[in-house]
């Protein structure tokens, strides 16, 4: 169905559903001057790509409504007018599988369909952020399919400390039988994720990222901490392990980041990786245009559990 213009408002068809488009127009990233409609653009082509990353997980969305040069706030619970045909999840506030202590639920999007995603595209959601846990068919949580630790550099350390780091890491995980699969993370840094059998508790799951993180904290120091403390980041890698806790989320693979500019995280092969490790200057932070031609060419570099 074409789109049908009512002032500054479009209404499409996506997949059956009818949805109102605003402010198509409006500049999302000043540096840039890409708008609400790249934003949506490149949501749609990736969509293929993106949405089985998204499934069964609930989403955390990050919205900047007047661009990133602006406020922007994060958004767990559905908002207001949210389309009866959007799949949700009742939560407990803790993340974890019982019931919190107070009872409180958090309802929160399951986004399986580009109607979904298009829709929050449309909310300014640039950034989409999802737990390591998937939602079962009884909108329980499950155990943690996946185990992610995030390379975080401290300045003057920066991508190629992170892809210096991410070598020794995947290491450290293959010890333990896990295969790594490493992603910009749209910022500074590198994540890197390693699917797991589902044995493991969100508790149990940080507890395996932090033995990881102490352990090359302990073996090299002058490069790696495993310390929150910022003061204690200068010119190494913090590898945060705490974004395995039921309740913490990280940044899908090929979310765009609310930045200056509309970078993406971005799965990267383990040759792209070394070469960063080698060379400053063979490793970046990719921008959607980008992404886009790379995945066109060389498919999904991130083989999702």
């Amino acid at each position: 169905m074409a789109p049908e213009k009512s002032g500054t408002e479009v209404h499409v068809d996506v997949e059956g559903r009818t949805l109102k488009l605003s402010n198509l127009d409006k500049v999302l990233y000043p540096q840039t001057g890409t708008t609400k409609g790249e934003v949506l653009n490149y949501y749609a082509r990736i969509s293929p790509t993106l949405l089985p990353h998204l499934k069964d997980r609930a989403v955390t969305r990050v919205r900047w409504p007047h661009g990133t040069h602006q406020a922007s706030f994060f958004e767990k619970n559905v908002p207001a007018g949210t389309p009866s045909w959007v799949r949700t999840a009742k939560v407990p506030t803790t993340g974890s599988r019982g019931p919190s202590r107070n009872g409180d639920t958090l309802v929160f999007p399951i986004v399986e369909d580009l109607a979904t995603l298009t829709w929050m595209a449309n909310l300014a959601a640039l950034e989409l952020h999802v737990h390591q846990w998937t939602v079962g068919k009884n909108g329980q949580p499950k155990n943690p399919n996946r185990l992610v630790v995030d390379l975080d550099p401290g300045e003057p350390a920066g991508l190629h400390e992170c892809a210096k780091v991410a070598l020794l890491v995947r290491e450290k995980l293959a010890e333990r039988d896990l295969e790594a699969t490493a992603v910009t993370s749209g910022s500074k840094g590198i994540h890197l994720y390693a699917g797991l059998p589902g044995k493991l508790n969100s508790d149990e799951t940080s507890a395996l990222a932090k033995e990881i993180a102490e352990e090359l904290q302990g073996e090299h120091g002058s490069l790696v901490t495993a310390t929150m403390t910022k003061s204690r980041r200068t010119g190494k890698v913090f590898l945060d392990w705490s974004q395995n806790a039921g309740s913490k989320t990280t940044l899908t693979p090929y979310s765009l980041r609310g930045k200056d500019k509309p970078t993406v995280a971005t799965p990267l092969s383990w040759e792209e990786v070394e070469a960063g490790a080698e060379d400053p200057l063979d490793l970046e932070q990719f921008r959607f245009e980008a992404v886009l031609e790379r995945v066109d060419d060389l498919g999904d570099l991130f083989d999702a559990p």
